[in-house]
Formats: structure tokens, C-alpha cells, sequence
């Protein structure tokens, strides 16, 4: 008896957690879940009717060129570059945000992993983290983690990804992505990539689609960033610039609550990134074959050039702009706008109330200049 019951006080316990991981596990399933092949019928976007155009670099079914240079006109202001100027402060350490707490520090022998996250005053967990993946380039990396159709075979957390719009000229896209797992979710990413001399800064962010019409299931994510520089490095071997590095900034909000996902980022985390050296050594041995590129891995090699002097530059000039601002509104002293703001405020408001002749309207209007012009004065 005494046996039985140790190993029930042992049991309980676990059975116990058991029980709220499948509860909590069926809550979050997605109810498309079941039937994965009818919802992406469902929610699947539009694709071209033609299969001749079906990997072409349009918006739509239709081949005239003014439509094509409208969706590429449409696409390159998806992401500008004060979205490059962001990613590479975050990059330099430069964007005023608070500490990063070290989360996580592992390795195999061609991969070595490290992720840190950090907490906003405001705003879903941020996180970090830099693979350095050996004997790999930047363009195959760059490739590897821009290529939807070749990510559908080795990242199982995603059932569906398509292209909604492009640019021709910038690389510009706008795509369409389906998870597979915590809830029935949706994203509508725009994404870019900029070539600084081999160091790519690869920006994805969620924006706006009016033509994708919402759904009640599955929720559109809005705040999602996902950006990364990758750029040569020396191996940890023999010094020499044949390893890649990663860095990662992640952040969004899925809708459930910040530590839940915490902890779900957490504990799901190395589970997830140990596919992507497997993943990319199949990736490479594909490309020295001489597998098709897909439309994805095409458009990774369209990209805006650019160096860092003009980075620092637009540094320099979005500050200039600010502090004239400032200035600006520093040498208006507020007890003199004020006054006349409200008095003409009311005005407007008064002559709306009381009639609707020109003539009141003007007298209104003409009293509440003189008493601005006064209070001015006194001021």
C-alpha cells in the first residue's frame, strides 16, 4: 500500500499536466486543422487562371504592361527605406531599445545558435538571435530563407504560402502565409532586401491588403516584423570567411497573451531552429544540381543596392529633419498658439451653431481675430 501510494502522489501530478496540455493543446487547434487541404481551398489567394503565367512576376491574370508596372509601382512602397534604416540600427545596436537577455546558446558541428529576447514598455516580446550557419555563402543563405516553395518542404509550422503582388525593378513582395499551429492565424507580409556589398538586409514586416478580404477565421495578424542581416564570417575552423551569419529581429502579436507566448517561443524554440542546417545543406545539394529556380529564389536575387555611407546618410538626415522640428517649435512659444487655436476653434464652432448666413459667419470669424491678434500681444 505504501508503494501504490507513493507512485499515486507521483502520478497524479503528471496525469494532472497531461490533462491542461491537451485541453490547452485542443483549445488552440485550429478547427481547419482537420481538414488542411478544404482550407486552403478556402482561404487559398488568388491565383493566375493561366498555368503559362503562373510563375510570371505580375499581380494578376492580366499580361498588359500598365497593369504590370501598376503592381510594381504598387509593390516597391511596401517597404521604404527607413525600414532599412531601422533594421540596421537594431543591427548596430543603435536603435534605443532596451538590454537583450540572453535566452539560449547552442551548437552542433555546422551550426551554432543564440537567440536573446527583451520586453518593451509597450508591445509584444522582442527577440534576437544569430546562426551562423559554416561553409555556407550569404547568397545561398539569403536564397534559402527567401524561398516559400522550397520552405514548405522543411518548415512543418507552415501550410501555405503565395505570391500576392511583386516589383520587377526592386524585389519588392507581397505574400501570403498560412501557420500551422497555436490558432487559426493568416499574414500578409511585405518584404525586401537590400545588397550592401554581400551584407543583405532581408526585411519583413506585416502590411496592409484591401483587396484580401478579412475573415473571422483565421485572424490576420498585423504587427509582424521579421528582419535579418546576413553577411559573411570567419569560421570557427580556420579563420577563413566561409561561414554565414544570421541575425535575426523578431517580434509580433498573435492575439494571445505576451507570457503564454513567451513560453511557447521558449520552449519550441531549438525544436524549431536545429531544421534549418539539415534544411539548407538539402537546399545546397539541389542548387549544385541544377534544380529550377522557383520564383521566390529569383526574386531573392533582385535587390537594391546599396552602401553603408548612404545608410548613414539617411541616418543623418531623418535626425537633421527632426531637429528642425524641434527648433521649430521651440522658438513658437505654445502661450501664444494656444489662445488662438481655441479662440478660432470656437469661432468655427459658434458660427456653425448660431446661423447659417455668410454674413454672421464673417463677423464671428472677424471678432475672433482681433481678440487673437490681442491676446497675442499681451503674451
Amino acid at each position: 500500500m505504501d508503494i501504490i501510494t507513493d507512485l499515486a502522489m507521483f502520478i497524479t501530478p503528471l496525469w494532472i499536466a497531461v490533462i491542461v496540455g491537451v485541453v490547452v493543446g485542443w483549445a488552440w487547434k485550429p478547427k481547419w486543422a482537420f481538414h488542411p487541404k478544404d482550407a486552403l481551398l478556402k482561404f487559398r489567394s488568388p491565383r493566375p487562371s493561366n498555368p503559362q503565367n503562373d510563375t510570371a512576376f505580375t499581380f494578376s491574370t492580366t499580361s498588359s504592361s500598365a497593369r504590370e508596372k501598376d503592381a510594381s509601382a504598387s509593390a516597391s512602397h511596401l517597404v521604404t527605406e527607413y525600414d532599412l534604416l531601422h533594421l540596421w540600427k537594431l543591427v548596430e545596436e543603435k536603435d534605443g531599445g532596451p538590454a537583450w537577455i540572453q535566452m539560449m546558446d547552442r551548437s552542433t558541428p555546422t551550426m551554432r545558435y543564440q537567440a536573446w529576447r527583451r520586453d518593451p514598455e509597450s508591445g509584444p516580446p522582442q527577440y534576437r538571435s544569430r546562426t551562423v550557419f559554416e561553409d555556407a555563402s550569404p547568397e545561398l543563405v539569403r536564397d534559402f530563407f527567401w524561398d516559400d516553395d522550397y520552405r514548405l518542404k522543411w518548415d512543418d509550422m507552415l501550410i501555405h504560402a503565395s505570391t500576392i503582388q511583386e516589383c520587377v525593378l526592386t524585389g519588392t513582395m507581397m505574400v501570403h502565409w498560412f501557420p500551422f499551429f497555436c490558432s487559426d492565424r493568416e499574414y500578409i507580409i511585405g518584404r525586401r532586401i537590400w545588397d550592401a556589398g554581400r551584407i543583405y538586409y532581408c526585411v519583413t514586416k506585416g502590411v496592409p491588403c484591401p483587396s484580401m478580404p478579412r475573415h473571422n477565421k483565421p485572424k490576420r495578424v498585423d504587427l509582424f516584423y521579421s528582419s535579418w542581416c546576413i553577411r559573411a564570417v570567419k569560421s570557427r575552423k580556420d579563420d577563413q570567411l566561409t561561414s554565414c551569419e544570421v541575425l535575426l529581429f523578431h517580434h509580433e502579436d498573435m492575439g494571445i497573451p505576451w507570457e503564454i507566448a513567451k513560453l511557447g517561443v521558449r520552449q519550441g524554440m531549438w525544436g524549431a531552429v536545429k531544421k534549418f542546417d539539415p534544411g539548407l545543406r538539402t537546399y545546397e545539394k539541389q542548387r549544385a544540381s541544377g534544380t529550377a529556380l522557383s520564383p521566390c529564389a529569383r526574386a531573392a536575387k533582385i535587390n537594391t543596392k546599396v552602401t553603408m555611407d548612404n545608410v548613414r546618410s539617411l541616418e543623418n538626415t531623418i535626425s537633421d529633419l527632426l531637429e528642425t522640428e524641434n527648433q521649430d517649435s521651440s522658438d513658437k512659444p505654445g502661450g501664444r498658439n494656444i489662445p488662438k487655436l481655441l479662440i478660432v476653434g470656437g469661432a468655427i464652432a459658434l458660427a456653425c451653431t448660431l446661423d447659417q448666413g455668410l454674413l454672421t459667419k464673417a463677423v464671428i470669424f472677424g471678432v475672433a481675430r482681433r481678440f487673437a491678434k490681442m491676446g497675442g500681444k499681451r503674451l
